[in-house]
């Protein structure tokens, strides 16, 4: 928004100087991108202490995107009175000019007026201000609506009344098939989906964006019909997305103008042309508002603005900071807590709604710079975290410490990043709107977006990543579900100087085990104890990819974790991976199938340190290569006594003295009992029984 300090200093009467002026907003929460020198009116020299202000408005203040605005926050900076603009002194009433109202949703109200007018070049002072601006003159009677938009900062458009088939004009959903050629020479293709105004027969314009070529105004035009209406933002911001026509006004509507604008905006508008000998009323304003809003009205408490400032600003700044803002401020009856007050939000300030809104409006004008360093007194404890955010906390502490850093992903993805990880193009969340082909669906797995971070990485010379995500994952069957991620590709560990000594050959790369082993660390955390089975997974390589699952307590089917594996090369070269020499590995959690069967950690217990010593044995088998270790292990297990502790494999061999298809196991079995010392001849007993039923059940022969 760019606004010239003399345009400014007329509707706020200020002596600040214009780098007061810039400071003094900045500190109210504005944004100052730029001061350029103010540009001379033709035939006058440059004010030397007039400037042009560019500020950075935020999506929240459109009542910031004209003059009249900034002006306003001036006034209540300075407490300076407003010297609003002048108005011509039109009445309302029926009008020279019909107007209909077919769509009275997205069109609440709509008003208009007829002029005559003599078009030529606008005067020397109003083509400097729009200039200024950055608006292009044009001629008298656009460049007054023009004007009314960056002073008012309502949007407003001409038509040329004789231009308009049976003189009337007509608010209406577009028909199936309707074009209408726009002001930039456009032929564009409407449906029910745009608001259009359009005389007897066809469209003339898209409401909120853009006026038609048709009924433009030119040097031709003897009489003009203005409009300034009040459309719905969602509308606008529809028809502009649709048409791909963003424009001044669309960027104001979409963003919420004044509803109670639109004659005020009319009548200034009159002024102008008769100010600049341009035209005059002929007759009356048609104001079209079926059902006029209800200010909002919001309770603010003196106690309230006290506790979250940290600081008792007084009632009198509280009155005078929002008066001057255009709030009506009531006292409201005192309750135990102390002053209270009823203010009325204007209709100019949509982004207020709520006491903490006016809260901090009082402190942007009160001062940041002046409000105390203080710790806010708390009343109760805070609420315990729900579980899923107590889970969630507890995975990316465990990720952290397997030595991955946290990546912040998008939720947005390509549909060519997403394909690979659905079976069906159809499974795909697509977004109606998308902002752009790379965020066109909803990601349906969090890897994609954690391999471009990995890529990102390794282009930066990078040479070992490990990354993790938590996050959402969405698609048409399951819907929205929570899941982590893991990605890691390089060395199995940093680089050291006693690399030579451990690993001859240097560090090994990362692999399988190594994301498999995130995965369990993971799981045993949230008190599950994972097991790995071969799996197919796209798009996971075959053979080097399994399926992490866990048996619930109660239930014989087996639940579905996540899977872990390699990601294909192909899929990894296509997000850009530099090299293929570069082996990724990923890991993916369902976190709703992990809180299912995992143990609440909240709930753990301490319990004393072991009294009685362990007795450990080790235990070769030989198995078939294609067993899985989790299956030796569930069958060790089942035919232990309760005193066994743990199991663990450490040794795996095949080679010499091992038949082919058949592999050495070397297990570690841990016994313990917590009530007394276990005998040799019980381990001896327990060791044959598992050996027995290992033999049994899968053909193992001890070695």
């Amino acid at each position: 928004m760019r606004i010239l300090v003399s345009w400014l200093r007329e509707i706020a009467p200020v002596t600040a100087g214009v780098g007061d002026l810039a400071d003094a907003l900045t500190r109210r929460g504005f944004e100052v991108s730029s001061i350029e020198p103010a540009p001379a009116a033709p035939g006058s020299a440059a004010d030397g202490d007039d400037a042009v202000l560019d500020l950075e408005i935020t999506t929240n203040r459109p009542d910031c995107l004209g003059v009249v605005g900034i002006a306003r926050e001036v006034s209540a900076i300075y407490d300076a009175d407003l010297a609003w603009p002048a108005l011509a002194g039109v009445g309302v009433g029926d009008g020279a000019l019909p107007v209909a109202v077919e769509d009275d949703a997205r069109c609440p109200r709509y008003a208009a007026a007829v002029a005559d007018v003599t078009v030529g070049p606008s005067p020397g002072w109003m083509t400097a201000r729009l200039e200024a601006a950055g608006v292009r003159p044009v001629n008298n009677v656009v460049d007054a609506t023009n004007y009314v938009m960056i002073e008012l900062g309502h949007p407003m458009h001409a038509f040329d009344l004789d231009r308009l088939q049976g003189g009337e004009l007509r608010i209406r959903p577009a028909r199936a098939g309707e074009t209408v050629r726009t002001l930039d020479g456009v032929e564009r293709s409407l449906d029910p989906g745009v608001l259009v105004i359009a005389d007897a027969a066809r469209a003339q314009a898209v409401a909120g964006v853009m006026g038609g070529a048709d009924s433009q105004v030119t040097a031709s035009t003897a009489r003009v019909a203005l409009e300034s209406a009040w459309f719905d933002p969602v509308s606008v911001r529809r028809a502009s997305k649709r048409l791909g026509l963003a424009t001044d006004a669309s960027h104001r509507f979409e963003r919420g103008a004044d509803v109670e604008a639109p004659v005020r905006a009319l009548r200034r508008a009159l002024a102008l042309l008769e100010a600049a000998g341009a035209g005059t009323p002929r007759g009356a304003i048609v104001d079209r508002y079926p059902a006029p809003r209800a200010p909002a009205a919001v309770t603010l408490r003196r106690a309230r603005i006290e506790q979250v400032l940290g600081v008792d600003v007084g009632p009198d700044c509280v009155r005078t900071t929002l008066g001057r803002l255009g709030f009506g401020v009531e006292p409201a009856p005192a309750d135990d807590a102390g002053t209270r007050w009823r203010v009325t939000a204007p209709s100019h300030r949509v982004d207020v709604g709520r006491e903490i809104d006016l809260i901090e409006e009082v402190a942007r004008h009160y001062g940041y710079d002046r409000l105390p360093s203080t710790f806010p007194a708390l009343v109760r404890p805070p609420a315990p975290a729900s579980g899923g955010r107590a889970q969630r906390r507890l995975v990316g502490r465990m990720l952290a410490a397997s030595g991955c850093s946290e990546a912040i992903t998008y939720g947005f993805i390509d549909e060519a990043a997403a394909l690979p990880f659905v079976d069906r193009a159809e499974d795909l969340a697509r977004i109606a709107n998308p902002l752009s082909e790379t965020s066109a669906v909803l990601r349906p797995s969090l890897i994609p977006g954690l391999v471009d971070a990995l890529v990102h990485n390794l282009r930066r010379e990078r040479s070992d990543v490990r990354l993790f995500t938590i996050g959402r994952r969405f698609t048409a069957a399951a819907g929205e579900t929570w899941a982590a991620a893991v990605a890691i590709t390089g060395p199995a560990a940093p680089e050291h100087w006693s690399d030579s000594r451990r690993w001859p050959g240097g560090a090994p790369a990362a692999d399988f085990f190594d994301a498999a082993g995130i995965v369990d660390r993971v799981c045993e955390a949230c008190g599950v104890e994972a097991a790995f089975a071969a799996a197919v997974r796209r798009p996971l390589v075959e053979g080097r990819t399994a399926v992490a699952q866990a048996a619930p307590l109660g239930e014989a089917a087996p639940v579905t974790l996540g899977h872990v594996g390699r990601l294909d090369p192909e899929v990894a070269a296509a997000r850009g991976l530099p090299s293929r020499r570069h082996a990724v590995y990923v890991a993916e959690l369902d976190l709703g199938a992990l809180a299912r069967v995992g143990v609440d950690r909240r709930r753990t217990t301490a319990a004393p340190l072991p009294r009685h010593p362990s007795i450990v044995r080790d235990l070769a088998v030989v198995v078939d290569a294609a067993l899985p270790a989790a299956a030796v292990r569930d069958t060790i297990r089942s035919a232990a006594p309760e005193t066994l502790l743990r199991v663990r494999e450490f040794d795996r061999y095949a080679g010499e003295g091992i038949p082919d298809g058949r592999v050495s196991l070397a297990l570690r079995l841990t016994f313990r009992s917590p009530e007394r010392t276990l005998t040799d001849a019980e381990i001896d007993r327990a060791i044959g029984v598992i050996v027995a039923r290992l033999e049994a059940a899968h053909d193992a022969k001890l070695r």
